[in-house]
């Protein structure tokens, strides 16, 4: 009884900053367990611009290497089709221009896209702390410091939005530096949630949120950042939460591949992205960790 209860107190112990109501009457007296940064400028590891140019250059392999079944959206944007056919290599143009008329399945995994693209890939797997579940690894390729290597996805709440029901025995709950919550499970309410404003914010054939982040294989191989998990005393962090806000000028083609989601719609802001940024290189094989409650000074 004594272990079971010790191991109860433990999984509290690491759950509780990610639990809606306990945040609320403690926030005051625990400041310091909380992600607490003075000033947002202060977050940045890397720049917005080097985040956003990583983005930009993942997702256009993607769509590049789901050339054929673009089609509707391509259709409704013939000057951002003929731009992707300029730049579309010569065999990987022939490859996708013959899935779009046989109706093939992509050139390539997201997985490999990722390879190809940033030179590193990443998975889900069983972490190598005990009774911590799931993890990241990085399964391919190596890492290098002040790099983009994965998002954190998932419905994004503001101040005073109900999340409340959402957040009861769930995880997955990140803290913004200005208290925008983001939910990242992909199970129950939480995922029901987030399928019903994705569908609310489809425009035509442009789909403003990647949905496939809640099944087992994400078309967005970054977006498995809601499991990465806590560092310890023997596993430091190797990586680093950074807001990401996306510019309005973004490309609606690519939007697809964002794993987040606004949950109310009227509400007109940039949509609140979370990338995980590395800390020091990386190599294959390797668990990525990070810190839920880091002071970032």
């Amino acid at each position: 009884a004594g272990v079971m209860l010790r191991g109860l107190r433990r999984r509290w112990d690491a759950y509780k900053y990610r639990f809606v109501p306990w945040l609320a009457l403690n926030v005051r007296r625990q400041r310091r367990t909380l992600r607490y940064v003075p000033e947002s400028s202060q977050d940045k590891i890397i720049s917005d611009e080097d985040v956003c140019e990583t983005l930009l250059k993942v997702f256009t392999a993607l769509f590049v290497n789901d050339f054929g079944r673009q089609s509707p959206v391509l259709a409704s944007l013939p000057e951002a089709q003929r731009q992707y056919l300029r730049v579309l290599p010569a065999v990987l143009q022939q490859a996708a221009v013959g899935s779009q008329s046989r109706g093939r399945q992509p050139v390539l995994s997201p997985g490999d896209v990722l390879f190809r693209t940033l030179g590193f890939s990443i998975a889900r797997d069983r972490s190598s702390l005990p009774s911590a579940g799931t993890g990241v690894f990085v399964t391919r390729g190596l890492v290098p410091k002040g790099m983009v290597v994965s998002m954190y996805p998932g419905t994004i709440y503001r101040k005073h939005e109900p999340i409340f029901f959402q957040s009861l025995g769930n995880p997955f709950i990140f803290r913004c530096i200005d208290g925008v919550l983001i939910d990242g499970n992909d199970k129950g309410l939480s995922r029901s949630v987030y399928r019903s404003c994705s569908r609310r914010d489809q425009l035509g054939p442009f789909q403003m949120s990647d949905v496939s982040w809640l099944t087992a294989a994400p078309q967005n191989p970054l977006a498995v950042g809601q499991y990465v998990n806590n560092c310890s005393y023997e596993k430091a962090a190797n990586v680093c939460y950074q807001e990401f806000d996306v510019p309005r000028d973004f490309p609606v083609e690519l939007k697809q591949y964002l794993p987040n989601i606004v949950y109310s719609h009227e509400i007109e802001s940039h949509l609140r992205c979370i990338v995980l940024v590395t800390l020091r290189d990386i190599k294959p094989g390797e668990e990525l960790f990070s810190n839920y409650y880091t002071v970032v000074n």
